[in-house]
């Protein structure tokens, strides 16, 4: 069968970099932790930029009680959200702590890779 698929798709490399991860089970595990780590910076800059513009809402409503309204509630939706994402390193750490004995072992911010 092996043989069957190598000739009908030829020799595949990997593309570069994805040899750096290492063919071993752990690869998956160090990619998913940068994917993870590079969504929870996305988001902190979302919310950064999400905090300025809902404040520039709220200074240019001219009080407006509509545009008030809407610029405290992305404002609270904002913080909410940033709220779930710092939550989840501190879920991280309890868990870590509680399987490992270490508040770091889930939060090792070591980037895998090239």
């Amino acid at each position: 069968m092996q043989n069957y698929i190598a000739q009908v798709f030829g020799n595949v490399n990997p593309p570069p970099g994805v040899s750096t991860y290492g063919g071993d089970v752990s690869a998956l595990s160090n990619f998913m932790s940068n994917i993870i780590k590079t969504i929870i910076v996305i988001a902190g800059v979302y919310a950064l930029f999400n905090i300025i513009f809902a404040g520039y809402a709220f200074m240019s409503a001219g009080g407006n009680p509509e545009k008030i309204a809407a610029a405290w509630a992305k404002i609270w939706q904002t913080m909410i959200g940033l709220l779930v994402a710092v939550g989840s390193f501190v879920l991280a750490g309890i868990f870590g702590k509680l399987l490992f004995n270490d508040f770091n072992a889930l939060l090792q911010l070591k980037v895998f890779g090239p």
